[in-house]
């Protein structure tokens, strides 16, 4: 099968894909989303379809994975990002105590820390900081399982190294 045929074949279930986003999302927006996403994933990685199965459950499966990791990458941003309708005084002042300038110090050690990585090492460990799943690491990478794990390992390794100094201070 082309690319050209597979991506006719995939166009024909988006419709089918929309009503079966909108149950995950309940927001027309987020399910035009969701099919936009799924498609381009099954696009991209066509060659792994086995020709002859079953390609509106392979498309769903995508679509549900999609779902599923957008949610958990959500919820994980908003839990690192505390959202307050109120901002009370005693929040501010607690605020103020901690907002001194050795803040903007270690952030850019951080960064430092992060720009000393290996590119080998670096772009694994981000994409795992940002929500990815090992396997979705490796697909993307078009690298072993095994090797995005052991990249990430280092990669943590080496950055506990070199931001030792605050090992101490901050329970790092």
């Amino acid at each position: 099968m082309t690319t050209i045929e597979f991506n006719q074949m995939v166009n024909t279930h988006s419709v089918s894909l929309k009503s079966h986003a909108l149950k995950f999302t309940n927001d027309v927006e987020d399910a035009n989303d969701l099919v936009q996403d799924t498609l381009v994933k099954a696009i991209r990685f066509y060659k792994n379809f086995q020709e002859g199965t079953n390609i509106k459950g392979w498309l769903f499966v995508i679509m549900r994975n999609t779902f599923i990791n957008n949610y958990r990458r959500i919820t994980k941003t908003r839990t690192l990002i505390t959202q307050t309708d109120e901002i009370s005084s005693i929040n501010l002042a607690h605020s103020a105590t901690k907002n001194h300038a050795d803040g903007k110090f270690i952030v850019d050690d951080i960064n430092k820390a992060l720009t000393s990585l290996p590119e080998a090492y670096y772009t694994p460990f981000v994409k795992y900081f940002e929500g990815y799943k090992y396997h979705e690491i490796a697909d993307m990478l078009q690298i072993p399982l095994g090797t995005v794990k052991t990249r990430i390992f280092v990669a943590r390794e080496m950055l506990k190294k070199y931001l030792k100094t605050y090992d101490k201070v901050n329970h790092f």
